[in-house]
């Protein structure tokens, strides 16, 4: 078993706490909305978004994950951090002991912000290219996900304020 730390920043021109809320607290409601295609729903099957929270990801045929389960570490508005912890599906148990992901919201340029993005890896066995292979497309979501989002905020000014 080996520990894999992935690290992305992503910088956009919404707000910290608008794009926080909207990608983070109501991601739920907001990705299947965004990504119809990817997403069948995403609901909490216990708690209420909070700490300790578990969402059910729901996704479309086509896609090479059907279901995942993510349990809320640590979600805080005021310092915009969003921890995370996949405890179900996508490869877990088969080629990944444990993912943890920290996601933090900072003030970036001109009123924007930046996101950063730290997710931890314990692997298990020895299939290196399968695991590789899962943590590139598990940062190519993440960008297309935050892509999408930064799209919708822009076209719906209104939104999350």
């Amino acid at each position: 078993m080996g520990v894999i730390v992935d690290e992305q920043v992503l910088t956009c021109s919404i707000p910290p706490t608008r794009f926080f809320k909207a990608f983070f607290v109501d991601s739920n409601n907001l990705l299947p909305k965004i990504l119809p295609t990817v997403f069948k729903s995403i609901e909490y099957t216990e708690g209420n978004g909070g700490s300790g929270s578990i969402k059910l990801f729901s996704f479309h045929e086509g896609n090479e994950v059907k279901t995942m389960k993510h349990k809320v570490e640590e979600i805080d508005e005021e310092n915009l951090v969003y921890k995370f912890s996949i405890i179900e599906g996508a490869n877990m148990g088969v080629d990944f002991e444990s993912v943890k992901s920290v996601n933090k919201i900072e003030a970036g340029p001109d009123g924007g912000c930046i996101l950063k993005s730290v997710v931890t890896y314990n692997t298990k066995g020895d299939n290196e290219n399968v695991i590789q292979e899962s943590i590139k497309k598990a940062k190519e979501g993440l960008v297309g996900f935050f892509q999408a989002a930064v799209g919708h905020l822009h076209a719906n000014p209104d939104a999350y304020n």
